[in-house]
């Protein structure tokens, strides 16, 4: 299994915070998780709001948002069974190596949920990696 590298996780929240500024976007919190789902780099911009690092999953969160449509109860169960429980909406991007492998997801949250997800995806592609939002 092929695993996402600290040097990889920093340049995606680097990259991320970056785009939020020079799109003037509201203040972001950045979650780069491993496969496993462990924190690997983690970042809050200066007045961004409390809970931001907990706002991260292993789904692309289009595809959670589909989901939740299609069979609320999943979601409903999925998040009871997380402890700070589960966001269905965009902002949530897996992280994908060459071979197309899942090697992490990156969780943001501060802006608008399209906004979040953009700022993903250009840390996420900076780091030379492809980002999966899913699909709704």
């Amino acid at each position: 299994m092929n695993v996402i590298s600290l040097k990889q996780a920093q340049t995606i929240v680097s990259v991320a915070l970056a785009y939020a500024r020079e799109h003037n976007l509201n203040p972001l919190g950045v979650a780069v998780l491993d496969a496993r789902g462990a924190l690997k780099a983690y970042a809050a911009e200066d007045g961004s709001t409390l809970g931001r690092a907990q706002i991260a999953m292993g789904m692309g969160s289009r595809s959670l948002a589909k989901r939740g449509r299609e069979a609320p109860q999943f979601v409903l169960a999925v998040g009871n069974l997380q402890p700070m429980g589960l966001i269905p909406g965009p902002g949530g991007v897996l992280i994908r190596d060459s071979a197309d492998e899942v090697i992490g997801a990156v969780g943001i949250s501060g802006d608008l949920s399209d906004n979040d997800e953009l700022a993903a995806i250009a840390g996420i592609t900076a780091a030379g990696l492809r980002g999966d939002p899913g699909s709704d």
